[in-house]
């Protein structure tokens, strides 16, 4: 497991889930560079337009290309194309009340305006109804069909308890000094 999670990892949930933050957890776990999946669907600093599918897509399988490395993102249309070079999968499924949480705290993206914010909210709230790679049916489809490490976590308390238990292998694995 612990071997897995530092190789190549790919985090996956509905937006506001905590994947971005719990990514950074893992990446000042196993000082692994993160890759955020917006930045890769949109072009430019802004959320208003949508890069090419093609290009993203390319530069996906280019990031996953590299040795070591966490991607998150809600996009399972990129994640997809990362999953044959990941060594572990997280899906955050938590429910809809901790998601809408997490997108009220932390605010607008960068380069977003309130309606983004608002389409945002909207999009978010019909994960499970949704029928495409990125939604609860699609996350679920990844999750099922990949044949390596791999968790699903329902709630904020297995995630802060997975972590404790990575930071405790770190601790396990170093040398006495």
């Amino acid at each position: 497991m612990f071997e897995s999670l530092s190789q190549r990892t790919v985090i996956i949930g509905n937006s506001g889930a905590g994947k971005s933050a719990f990514a950074e957890d893992l990446s000042a776990l196993f000082h692994v560079p993160v890759i955020d999946l917006d930045l890769l669907n949109w072009e430019g600093d802004g959320y208003g337009r949508k890069r090419d599918d093609d290009a993203a897509r390319r530069m996906t399988l280019d990031v996953s290309a590299q040795p070591r490395w966490i991607i998150e993102g809600v996009y399972g249309w990129l994640a997809e194309s990362a999953l044959p070079r990941a060594t572990a999968l997280i899906w955050l499924d938590l429910q809809w009340s901790l998601c809408h949480a997490g997108l009220l705290a932390r605010g607008p993206r960068q380069g977003a305006t309130d309606q983004d914010g608002a389409e945002l909210l909207k999009w978010a709230e019909t994960y499970w109804n949704r029928q495409t790679s990125s939604s609860f049916a699609g996350h679920s489809r990844m999750f099922t069909n990949f044949p390596r490490t791999k968790f699903r976590l329902e709630n904020r308390e297995q995630a802060t308890l997975l972590l404790a238990d990575l930071r405790a292998c770190m601790i396990a694995r170093k040398p006495d000094e």
